[in-house]
């Protein structure tokens, strides 16, 4: 029997490209707020959150553009707990001692988390890029290609922002 199931899949496996095998797609592990809370308890590093919403194109673009490149991918899962954080989501989050609900009806409205990281600013795609003490480093709305996102992610991870603001570093 065993023999029959490894011939099967050799014979499977034979049909693949090598680089199918060698080369897997490499892709991001999202967490949510909460497993993100809760590793950077045991391992602190910057916290990158991807606020969305269901309805947004250019999230949607982000998604299959920016988020698949395999050395953002990379970049991103090595040095930072990424959040992928829906602004409309209905389920109640605590955190840090406060309740984070949904507010409005269902058209119209956002999460108090959501509402909390953007200052109310709110516009999609976002992203907001924390220190491992949950403050904010970055906020930043609109669709990222892989470089601009690089730069942002380059200064929160090399704590450039301690030393410079962004509107500088950007200008460089």
């Amino acid at each position: 029997m065993l023999l029959i199931i490894t011939s099967t899949l050799i014979t499977l496996f034979s049909w693949l490209p090598s680089t199918a095998i060698q080369n897997p797609t490499k892709s991001l592990k999202w967490m949510t707020w909460d497993e993100a809370v809760n590793a950077n308890k045991l391992k602190a590093k910057p916290i990158f959150v991807d606020v969305y919403t269901d309805w947004c194109g250019w999230c949607k673009k982000m998604d299959a553009t920016t988020f698949a490149d395999p050395e953002l991918v990379d970049y991103l899962n090595n040095f930072f707990y990424v959040v992928k954080f829906n602004a409309e989501q209905k389920e109640e989050i605590i955190w840090n001692g406060n309740s984070f609900k949904f507010i409005g009806n269902d058209r119209n409205g956002a999460h108090e988390l959501a509402l909390s990281l953007m200052d109310g600013r709110m516009g999609y795609p976002s992203t907001v890029i924390l220190d491992p003490k949950f403050s904010r480093i970055l906020l930043s709305p609109g669709f990222k290609d892989k470089n601009s996102l690089f730069k942002e992610l380059k200064f929160a991870k090399e704590e450039l922002y301690k030393k410079i603001s962004w509107d500088e570093y950007s200008k460089k």
